[in-house]
């Protein structure tokens, strides 16, 4: 029996009103000055809004705010320096979770592997040192601590590798099996419960200076090592295989590449110089281990990769921009006597602009015409003849 034209009327009319208003569809790549100007409108809103609520929360001028989070990044020599060694570190690890992240392995522990190499740093300074020249010593500590970021990376990819485990999970919880190990290091080496071996107990194997600068040595290591990392993912064969596993471990299967030791291969590099950071945060810079020395780095550097879509140049441009708001909110609560809460919701708000952008650089939003109302749809119809 054929359907009368009514029947066939209201068929029509409940097919349109199942259609959604909208659907969000995946953006070719766009081009740079595109994107660009995209992130350049996103951190102007960022700071319209961060200015209002200036206004409306302490009754300052937004600009004078402003001022002082470049006062407290760059406002002197010292601040400079210490701003570009902690850029420097904050890259390092973020160097060191990309070939994972490139991989789609989600390695969540770069702050217990960089954690556990300074322990391990640490501990060879504590036991070693004085015993053995530094030329001899400081090698010693380098390769325990890339020994001891290998391990604490290539258990979780041994057993995702072989088992199938979660390496979010595994990878997680590691972290806290380095902050409790620490915590015993602690313990064990400084009888004073001050829960800080400091340099009066690490005092051998120091780095040296360059220029009188404790912080040159790091930032050099670190540009190299950018350098090197974005040759080996982008030109090498192992950086070829890193993209292909990532991109379906199926296809990488068909085409010969052993999936399993490239996953334990990217976790031991991954490993490795999460380990480097580690010996450069004690040996460089702090000469000095707690169970916060890395403050939450390993997290952070996370955003960073992401943020830079796994280009090691473009983490340059975000580790920088992390550091300096950090540095600028200290800053700005000191100088203000605002409390430390105000300079995180001011940070959060540029990073919320800054990643939500991100969304509209790789989708794009269509909107179902046939649903809108009928004057706003003979209004779009209207000035689409005028325009042409």
């Amino acid at each position: 029996m054929t359907a009368t034209g009514h029947e066939r009327n209201q068929s029509a009319k409940a097919h349109v009103k199942r259609e959604p208003l909208f659907h969000v569809s995946k953006r070719d790549r766009i081009p740079l000055w595109k994107s660009i100007t995209i992130r350049a409108v996103a951190i102007l809103a960022a700071l319209l809004l961060s200015g209002i609520l200036t206004i409306f929360l302490t009754g300052e001028n937004p600009l004078a705010v402003y001022k002082y989070y470049f006062v407290g990044a760059f406002g002197s020599s010292f601040k400079v320096w210490n701003t570009l060694q902690g850029t420097a570190i904050l890259l390092g690890i973020a160097l060191a979770l990309t070939p994972a992240y490139k991989m789609r392995f989600w390695n969540t522990g770069a702050e217990g592997q960089v954690l556990i190499g300074c322990l391990a740093t640490a501990f060879i300074m504590w036991k070693v040192g004085g015993t053995v020249p530094d030329g001899l010593l400081i090698p010693l500590m380098l390769l325990s601590a890339l020994a001891a970021g290998i391990l604490w990376g290539v258990l979780p990819a041994i057993c995702k590798a072989q088992w199938g485990t979660n390496e979010t999970l595994f990878t997680l919880m590691m972290n806290y099996v380095a902050i409790q190990l620490v915590e015993c290091f602690l313990k064990v080496a400084d009888k004073t419960g001050s829960n800080t071996v400091g340099p009066n107990l690490l005092k051998n194997g120091w780095l040296p200076k360059l220029g009188g600068q404790d912080y040159l040595l790091n930032i050099l290591v670190v540009a190299v090592l950018t350098v090197i990392v974005y040759v080996y993912l982008k030109y090498s064969k192992h950086g070829y295989e890193i993209s292909v596993v990532g991109e379906s471990e199926n296809t990488a299967r068909y085409i010969g590449i052993n999936v399993k030791k490239v996953i334990i291969r990217t976790m031991v590099l991954s490993g490795a110089l999460c380990g480097l950071m580690g010996f450069l945060l004690v040996a460089g810079t702090s000469h000095s281990i707690d169970s916060n020395l890395v403050d939450g780095r390993g997290f952070t550097a996370i955003m960073v990769a992401w943020m830079a879509k796994f280009n090691p140049f473009f983490m340059v441009l975000a580790s920088l921009l992390l550091v300096f708001l950090d540095k600028g909110a200290s800053e700005v609560s000191t100088r203000f006597g605002l409390n430390q809460d105000y300079s995180e919701i001011v940070t959060g708000i540029i990073l919320f602009f800054l990643i939500g952008c991100e969304f509209f650089m790789n989708y794009q939003i269509h909107i179902n015409k046939s649903r809108l109302p009928a004057r706003w749809r003979k209004e779009a119809v209207a000035d689409k003849k005028e325009v042409q």
